[in-house]
């Protein structure tokens, strides 16, 4: 067997590995429509604190008076129709400590997407959501005995509300955007993670969020703490089946990087064409404190996604790397900010998008800095490739510095594979489809060195995937 049929082999994937769906079969469903009445039945479904469910009736009028964005991709946003879609679906199921205790069909379709196989191999803990709620979420022994919390959100207000309360919705206000305000009011599902001081976790934890649903929300909530001296890899997954009709996810992500923390958090989304990717995440890093975000966005119909990093404290550093891929009628809509509160704060910015066909991709980044400040530094380069003729990309920068001694440097670029090097390419064997999919694969090849190492072979292969008859 020649070495070119091995690499082909080893190459091939599932191209419809997340589509698919079970039957319908919910215990808990709050109905079609956003009301008072469906807050209320998700905080009485829960068990929740009277607190929660203020806070929850809070976020409901915040959302329902603020009109929708109109400085983001907001064209599109008007195919989202609030009252048609299902805000709280479950099966009553309790967050599983062994796999043998998840329900059958949704151990199925997480055996499906490999998630027991992947705790086996590499990783130091697992929380998979089905839909609104955890179905299973285990952590290994050995970081329990550490102190180390790995649990779902709900769980963490429940059991933590001492670790939880003073910062939840503090890194991220409720009326912060529009679907800041609309998770706050629905939200269920996602990680609440606690590192005790000190205590560096040699393997990621990984949480993977799955939609089952026809016309439904997915609105996790997560709150990763690290305390003075902690280290933690959070790496999140995502897939839906692909439906004729719009569904929505729009969660909330607050990390807290205490003195001399680190949280790395990595993004891999690979959703279907027919949801809308709404997302705030932020991060707040201390004195000597280090927040960086991994995010590659693949799929979905509109993506709305900026990690920022406040830099709080001295000699806090933030960092931004992302990979976003727009296919025909797609909009990947991505970027970052960074919030220099503190002197010698240091922050970076890399990011590359691919646009093929008519997909269009926008960077839309900021950078802050007030006069008060000395000795800040931020880096900000944005690269894109157009793959076809039709393809867009934009880049919307603001940047915003005063003071003496504060740095910032921009370099923007816009290329497009030329024929003359596909060409070359195919002269050496190559066909057309893998011609470009290698030139793409080395357009990104320097920033998927950051992904783990598992993560990076899924990502070359979800590109190789997306490249298929894009050329033409």
């Amino acid at each position: 067997m020649s070495q070119t049929t091995l690499d082909n082999e080893a190459l091939q994937v599932d191209t419809e590995k997340g589509n698919f769906h079970y039957p319908e079969n919910y215990s808990f469903d709050a109905g079609v429509g956003l009301t008072e009445d469906t807050v209320r039945y998700i905080s009485r479904v829960k068990e929740e604190d009277e607190w929660i469910l203020n806070f929850r009736l809070k976020a409901l009028d915040i959302f329902q008076r603020k009109p929708m964005p109109t400085n983001w991709a907001s064209e599109d946003l008007n195919n989202i129709h609030f009252e048609k879609i299902r805000y709280y679906l479950s099966k009553g199921q309790k967050p599983s400590r062994t796999w043998d205790e998840v329900p059958d069909d949704i151990k199925q379709t997480f055996e499906r997407l490999g998630i027991p196989e992947q705790e086996r191999k590499f990783l130091a803990g697992v929380e998979a959501q089905f839909d609104s709620e955890a179905a299973y979420s285990r952590m290994k022994e050995d970081l329990e005995k550490q102190g180390v919390i790995f649990v779902g959100s709900t769980e963490g207000l429940m059991k933590y509300p001492e670790i939880f309360r003073p910062y939840f919705g503090k890194v991220i206000p409720t009326a912060d955007n529009k679907f800041s305000a609309l998770n706050s009011s629905v939200f269920s599902g996602g990680s609440f993670i606690y590192v005790p001081k000190g205590v560096k976790l040699k393997q990621p934890l990984q949480a993977y969020f799955r939609i089952n649903a026809e016309n439904f929300g997915q609105f996790e909530r997560t709150l990763i703490i690290a305390d003075e001296g902690a280290e933690i890899t959070y790496m999140e997954g995502c897939t839906a089946p692909k439906f004729e009709t719009t569904t929505l996810h729009s969660a909330v992500v607050e990390l807290v990087a205490l003195k001399g923390a680190k949280i790395q958090y990595i993004t891999v989304q690979n959703w279907s064409n027919n949801v809308f990717n709404l997302v705030t995440k932020r991060g707040l890093a201390e004195e000597d404190a280090e927040v960086k975000w991994i995010d590659c966005n693949i799929g979905s119909r509109l993506t709305m996604k900026y990690p920022g990093v406040v830099l709080k404290g001295r000699h806090a550093r933030g960092e931004v790397l992302s990979i976003a891929l727009a296919n025909d009628g797609q909009h990947q809509d991505t970027g970052a900010k960074m919030i220099h509160l503190a002197d010698n704060t240091t922050s970076n910015i890399i990011s590359k998008s691919i646009s093929i066909g008519k997909g269009r991709s926008t960077y839309r980044g900021q950078v802050h800095m007030p006069k008060h400040l000395k000795n800040c530094k931020n880096n900000t380069e944005c690269d894109a490739l157009l793959i076809n003729t039709n393809s867009r990309t934009d880049t919307y920068p603001a940047i915003t510095t005063r003071g003496l001694g504060n740095t910032v440097q921009h370099e923007a670029s816009v290329s497009k594979v030329s024929a003359e090097q596909i060409f070359y390419m195919m002269q050496r064997g190559l066909s057309e489809g893998q011609a470009m999919s290698l030139a793409v694969n080395g357009f990104v090849n320097d920033l998927m060195r950051q992904f783990p190492m598992e993560y990076s072979v899924e990502l070359k292969r979800l590109i190789d995937m997306e490249m298929e008859g894009s050329v033409g």
